[in-house]
Parts: C-alpha cells; sequence; structure tokens
C-alpha cells in the first residue's frame, strides 16, 4: 500500500514536470506571437514552475529513500526544503510579473488577440485540473513535495484566470470602443503577483517552521497524549511532543511508570506505547520512549 502511494506521487510529480514544460513553451510562443505581454510573464513564471517541479520531483525521489547510517531518521525533509525552494522561485516569480504589469501599465495598450485567450483559458483549465489531481494526492500521502507543486499549480491557476480576464477585457474594449479595458492585461498581472507572493509566503513559513521543528498542532498531540494514556501501567506523562519530518511525524514521549517494574516489563510498555500511536496514526514513522521511575509517594514529577 505504501509502495503504491510512492508510486502514485512520483508519477504526478513527473505528470506536474511535464505539463510545466509543454505550457511554458505554448504561453511564451502565443504571447511573443500575438503580443500579449501578461502571457509572456506567465509564460516565464511557468520556466521558474518546471524548476520548481523538478525541485519536488528530485526531493521526493530522496525522500522516499530508506533510512541509512548517515541518516537514521529518513530522508524526509528533503521534501520540506524542495517546499522552501518552490516558495522562493514562487516570490521571485510574484515579484517579476508584477513589474512586468507596472512596465506595460505605463506603455501604449496592445492589441489583443482571440488566440492568445484561447492559450491562457487551456492553462486555467490545464492547471485547476493538475491543482485538483495532486493537492488530492499530496494530502492523502502527506507528501511536502506533492503539497508543494499543488500549491504551485494553485499560483498558476491564479496567473492563467488574470491573464483570461485581462486579454477577454482587452478584447471586449477593442470591439465596443470602449479605451480603458484595453489595460485589463496588466492591471491583472498586479492582482495575481500579490496574489502569488501570498501564497509563497505561506509556503515558505511552513516549510521554516518544518525545519526549525516546530512542535505538530496542539490537537495531533492531544489525540497522542489520549492514546498514551490509554496504557494503564502510565501513571503520568512527563513531557510529549512531536515534529514532522517531511511526509512522516517524529513523537517523544517521556512517562512515569511504577519504579519496581523490571526491565522487560518496562520494554514491554514502551512497545504498547509506539504500537498505540502509530497503529492509530500511520503518519508517525517512529515513537521515541523514554521511562521514568514513578513511586505511590511522590509528590512532583521525576524527571
Amino acid at each position: 500500500m505504501v509502495r503504491m502511494g510512492k508510486e502514485a506521487s512520483m508519477f504526478a510529480a513527473w505528470v506536474s514536470l511535464i505539463s510545466n514544460v509543454l505550457l511554458t513553451i505554448i504561453k511564451i510562443v502565443v504571447g511573443v506571437l500575438f503580443n500579449s505581454q501578461v502571457l509572456v510573464a506567465d509564460g516565464v513564471h511557468n520556466a521558474g514552475d518546471v524548476i520548481a517541479s523538478f525541485a519536488s520531483l528530485s526531493s521526493m525521489r530522496i525522500s522516499n529513500q530508506p533510512a541509512d547510517e548517515d541518516h537514521p531518521y529518513g530522508h524526509g525533509k528533503a521534501e520540506v526544503v524542495a517546499s522552501g525552494i518552490v516558495a522562493m522561485i514562487l516570490a521571485l516569480a510574484a515579484i517579476m510579473i508584477g513589474f512586468k504589469s507596472v512596465e506595460v501599465l505605463l506603455k501604449p495598450a496592445a492589441e489583443a488577440h482571440i488566440i492568445a485567450l484561447i492559450a491562457a483559458f487551456v492553462s486555467l483549465v490545464w492547471k485547476q485540473a493538475l491543482y485538483i489531481y495532486t493537492i488530492r494526492l499530496g494530502k492523502e500521502h502527506n507528501s511536502k513535495g506533492l503539497l508543494a507543486a499543488a500549491y504551485d499549480h494553485l499560483a498558476d491557476v491564479y496567473a492563467s484566470l488574470a491573464a483570461v480576464i485581462g486579454i477577454g477585457l482587452a478584447l471586449l474594449g477593442q470591439k465596443y470602443n470602449i479605451p480603458f479595458t484595453a489595460y485589463g492585461d496588466p492591471v491583472s498581472g498586479i492582482v495575481v503577483a500579490l496574489l502569488v507572493m501570498k501564497l509563497a509566503y505561506g509556503m515558505g513559513r511552513e516549510s521554516v517552521e518544518v525545519l526549525m521543528e516546530k512542535n505538530v498542532d496542539s490537537e495531533k498531540l492531544k489525540q497522542y497524549e489520549e492514546l498514551v494514556k490509554s496504557v494503564p501501567q502510565v501513571k503520568r506523562i512527563d513531557r510529549l511532543r512531536a515534529r514532522e519530518h517531511g511526509h512522516y511525524i517524529m513523537v517523544d514521549v517521556r512517562v512515569g511508570i511504577p519504579g519496581n517494574f523490571t526491565v522487560q516489563e518496562g520494554h514491554d510498555i514502551s512497545r504498547q506505547i509506539k504500537k498505540s500511536i502509530m497503529g492509530a496514526h500511520k503518519d508517525v514513522y517512529e515513537v521515541l520512549v523514554h521511562l521514568n521511575p514513578w513511586y505511590e509517594t511522590e509528590n512532583h514529577d521525576n524527571q
């Protein structure tokens, strides 16, 4: 089942990469031939997406490798690094789109063409389908690399939607002689730049938090706590923490058990704790259990 999940994720990553290459070519060629600045800018943005897709694909290949002597906790954070790279690419793309849009806004409006509108619409539908496909798989398999690719597709949906609106307004303006609509193309580009920058900020912040080993959300910690408490021999929870490690989670728990238990009994309790958490949460890769002695007479936590 896990293998099938990995294969599905890798296939989705390849689909994203090939799609971005094809869309980059279509947008830049059509944009240059029919003088659509927003389509050219979107095409250059897509060229950045090719790099982002390649980074996501490479990171997923690395993250799926088993733990080794140099990386005993696995390679899961490779996907987090790739997610951070994608966030930086999106931020640079947002700056470029905004700059180009302002530049076009200050020049005489160019004539719009129906072929440019068709290209933008094809990109919109294509990218929306890719977003739905990759976000579903990314959430299903908790793949940071695939989620990064999905949000990259979402940024492209915004860009393509803006291109459709901008070119469409320009075409309507030409047909009904409405001068100001000719600037719908660059104005839409500025809106897209802001949306893409917001998306990049959210992705970048999440990547940094994972790399800095921020605790998982309180709701998950509460679920882990209840599972630990369900083990009858556990008298006290001294510490419970967990961190994301790419597409899986590492849990660290310190508990108090009766001080007169044997080593074998302590070992069995540790295994029971690990089994209860990992059985209920398939995304937990490892549970590290530390046992402290507990006595009936003590009135404070034994650290």
